[in-house]
């Protein structure tokens, strides 16, 4: 397992982040730019940095980016806690990106939480277990998360896809307050933007035995670092804080690039917040 963001691609998201110069970042960290920039490619360096002076300087935490450096990684995850949720990794270019089925034990009702880059895992997992797929979330619309959406539709036309895009037909657009029933299953939305502009995070409450709440989260967060804020980091930062570390610390947290996490270990040990 390791983070979608290694301490380099921290150190290069928050200098766009607090728009502080290549050469202002080298100075605080004690090092040239180019030894910083060798540091933002590959996420290693053999020389001692200032970690403490950096992320003052990035508008960083300096201890959880320490913890970073120190090779921190969220606990894996033990999914039998959420019988029926799984998790697909596909490849998408140079980049892996996550989809999540989760469904119904009694009703065997399937929802999708984007679609990957590749349909037949997916489909599968589905035939094996008997599933239906009567829905479709979509975190937001960059085509890594929404890649393989043209074969879950050919394979389930009747499945509704449920989107943030305001450009997406008014019936797949999500509504304010809006519960989609999943048998015993309740999925319902907050609003992401930042990272993407139709950025969504879906909640899935109701798990038998009392497992807590899921949250898929696309790019709007990663263990330990967050997505691109492509010119929104206020916003983006701010829609984190409001609506996804604002949960119960033992939420599921799950990202669309890396490993799955939690609330509690976010607050914990994100530098970001």
């Amino acid at each position: 397992m390791q983070l979608e963001d290694h301490l380099g691609d921290i150190i290069r998201k928050a200098r766009k982040m607090s728009d502080v110069s290549a050469a202002s970042a080298a100075a605080a960290a004690g090092m040239s730019e180019n030894e910083l920039a060798a540091l933002e490619t590959s996420g290693q360096t053999e020389q001692k940095i200032n970690l403490t002076l950096l992320a003052k300087t990035l508008g960083l935490h300096p201890r959880k980016l320490a913890g970073i450096a120190g090779g921190w990684l969220p606990a894996k995850t033990d999914l039998r806690c959420w019988r029926e949720l799984r998790v697909f990794t596909t490849a998408a270019g140079e980049l892996t990106v996550n989809a999540f089925l989760a469904w119904d034990a009694a009703t065997r009702d399937a929802a999708l939480f984007d679609t990957g880059a590749e349909a037949r895992p997916v489909l599968d997992c589905m035939a094996e277990n008997h599933l239906q797929l009567r829905h479709i979330f979509i975190t937001h619309s960059h085509w890594d998360h929404v890649e393989a959406l043209p074969e879950f539709r050919k394979a389930f036309p009747q499945a509704q896809v449920h989107s943030g895009a305001i450009d997406a037909p008014a019936a797949q657009r999500n509504q304010p307050g809006d519960v989609i029933p999943l048998g015993g299953l309740r999925v319902t939305h907050r609003e992401t933007p930042g990272h993407a502009m139709d950025g969504v995070t879906y909640l899935i409450d109701g798990w038998p035995d009392g497992a807590s709440t899921v949250a898929v989260v696309g790019d709007t967060i990663f263990a330990g670092s967050m997505g691109n804020g492509n010119g929104q980091w206020d916003l983006a930062r701010k829609k984190i804080r409001e609506h996804i570390l604002s949960l119960p610390p033992g939420t599921l947290l799950c990202p669309g690039h890396g490993p799955l996490t939690s609330v509690a270990q976010e607050a914990e040990h994100n530098p970001f917040f």
